[in-house]
């Protein structure tokens, strides 16, 4: 028997390859904390449909900004809602 993730046909046909929510989610919280430019220590990344939604707090408005650009770059422009709030 084989397990697989859901999938949402409005992201994967932005992707080049077909992945799962699972790893998308994953692959969006491993660039925010690999960032250096951001203290993504308190952003929550969650999917909600075909939509990465990122959660949470930022200290400082850029990061608020460049948080978003970061997701925007592993799934695609139109594919990222942002819930932050600054401190």
């Amino acid at each position: 028997m084989v397990f697989r993730f859901q999938t949402t046909e409005g992201h994967c046909s932005t992707c080049e390859q077909g992945h799962g929510l699972a790893s998308t989610r994953a692959s969006v919280e491993s660039a925010l904390s690999a960032a250096y430019d951001v203290d993504s220590s308190e952003i929550v990344v969650s999917i909600l449909g075909p939509y990465v939604v990122l959660e949470g707090f930022v200290r400082q408005k850029g990061h608020f900004k460049r948080a978003v650009e970061i997701a925007e770059g592993v799934v695609g422009k139109d594919y990222v809602r942002s819930r932050m709030l600054r401190r």
